[in-house]
């Protein structure tokens, strides 16, 4: 037997080992119920099971939903999981598998849903007022007897306070023409606005609108919408995910998915906290829809097709863009004002809960 016939043998050998190694190390518990993506709703129970080989002694399992210690085990019985306090969209469930010294992790993903069907609310108009029809509105606020609202456009988008009564400007400044404006809020003494996709939010002085500091965006690229729940700031980036922000530092802590009866509700855009909901646009339509704030699900619908100018837009672009966008809530007098992206008019409307369909 010559050398180089002793070197593929030997070759072999430490393949064969390596292949025998591996097979030993690799878990041999996985799950068998719930499958890989499976849907489900929420509100209902997961029956969780793991498929554990034959001889095989299990000493303790913890089971976790996002990093979340959901239940432990001293065997491998299954183990039923409600999904109540959950939140809706993509979870990933995890397993940690105690056998002697041995600790091995599987990890399979579950899809929440609801198969709650929205409420379609009708709504009275109380008031109209004028809005100016440059303003290509973003963020929409009521603050101390007037209206704060940013507007968007490269080039020509503003932060500024407005008169409600005459929809004139009191206060304004310019953005610089690198920023597409988006959504704004008041917290505190300061106001944060959000661009569109120049991955940056402002900081300005509430009083005299001066530009103080910038901050990145960490977990999306993008900023359409924002608000203040008393608390933290709620975004949302044109998906269907609101992101929840440490209100002082701005960092990203926690999202939401947002969800109806039909999937995902996609391309939310501009935001307001109403009595422990979330108001929000869906940007090309002229719905808004209330969303709970701890699970994502969409509760109620408002369609305000009937809003919309008549025949003020000249194009079919000008009457795709320029939809309803802007909710702001004055909480003193429990009043709510919508308008659009370059409306002429700016309403005040009452929710009319009796004539819920």
């Amino acid at each position: 037997m010559n050398n180089k016939t002793l070197l593929s043998l030997a070759f072999i050998f430490i393949v064969a080992l390596t292949i025998s190694s591996c097979k030993t190390d690799k878990s041999l518990v996985s799950f068998s119920q719930p499958l890989q993506g499976d849907n489900i709703f929420l509100g209902d129970d997961v029956n969780i099971k793991l498929d554990i080989p034959e001889g095989e002694k299990i000493d303790s399992v913890i089971y976790l939903i996002d990093d979340k210690v959901v239940a432990k085990t001293s065997n491998a019985d299954s183990v039923l999981l409600g999904t109540g306090n959950l939140s809706l969209g993509y979870r990933t469930l995890s397993a940690v598998v105690a056998q002697g010294d041995k600790r091995d992790t599987i990890i399979t993903n579950i899809v929440l849903k609801t198969n709650h069907v929205p409420l379609a609310l009708n709504y009275k108009v109380i008031n109209t007022f004028p809005h100016d029809t440059s303003a290509y509105t973003q963020g929409l606020t009521y603050v101390d007897g007037k209206l704060l609202e940013s507007t968007g456009s490269y080039g020509k988008s503003e932060l500024k306070y407005v008169e409600l009564n005459t929809g004139k400007t009191i206060q304004r400044t310019k953005l610089e023409p690198k920023y597409f404006g988006e959504g704004s809020v008041k917290v505190g003494d300061k106001i944060i606005v959000l661009t569109w996709q120049e991955n940056v939010g402002l900081v300005y002085d509430a009083s005299t609108l001066n530009l103080l500091s910038t901050f990145p965006y960490q977990s999306s690229r993008e900023g359409w919408g924002l608000t203040f729940d008393g608390k933290k700031l709620l975004r949302s980036d044109g998906s269907n995910k609101i992101w929840t922000m440490n209100a002082s530092t701005y960092e990203v802590e926690s999202y939401i998915e947002v969800y109806d009866n039909l999937g995902e509700v996609q391309r939310l855009n501009e935001l307001e906290y109403i009595n422990g909901k979330i108001y929000a646009n869906v940007y090309l339509t002229n719905n808004i829809v209330i969303i709970n704030p701890v699970s994502g699900v969409v509760e109620a619908k408002i369609d305000l097709a009937a809003l919309e100018p008549k025949g003020f837009f000249k194009d079919d672009d000008e009457r795709q863009n320029n939809v309803l966008n802007g909710i702001a809530w004055d909480s003193k007098t429990n009043r709510l004002f919508v308008t659009g992206k370059k409306w002429p008019k700016l309403y005040e409307i009452k929710i009319d809960q009796t004539l819920a369909k």
